[in-house]
């Protein structure tokens, strides 16, 4: 797989990634505290995304990395905010939903690492 593939691929990825958390989230109760949270986790998880986008589209190695590094920012805070709801048990979150968080977090460790 060449480059341009796997970023296309991994734009898809986010992109379902953010759409799936944008699902779970309208589930989490009408609590004040809940409310928070959601948009928290709405924020991070499509920012995932969006930012990876904008590193594809970046103006310099520079522009590329610090993106890069945003979305590994984003990708942990959404897991962080994933354990919150989890540990609260206020909705169920799918396990593949779970997975992902974690998988685009390692993918943006890897390729922060090697910038």
């Amino acid at each position: 797989m060449t480059n341009k593939e796997f970023a296309k691929k991994l734009e898809a990825r986010t992109l379902n990634f953010g759409v799936a958390i944008i699902k779970m989230s309208v589930k989490l109760p009408k609590l004040p505290e809940a409310m928070v949270i959601r948009n928290q986790i709405t924020k991070s998880g499509t920012s995932v995304g969006a930012n990876y986008r904008e590193a594809n589209r970046s103006r310099s190695p520079k522009d590329f990395k610090n993106k890069i590094k945003i979305s590994e920012s984003e990708a942990s805070e959404t897991v962080y905010w994933l354990k919150i709801i989890e540990s609260l048990n206020w909705i169920d979150i799918e396990s593949n939903v779970m997975k992902e968080a974690n998988e685009l977090l390692a993918i943006f460790t890897s390729i922060a690492s090697k910038l």
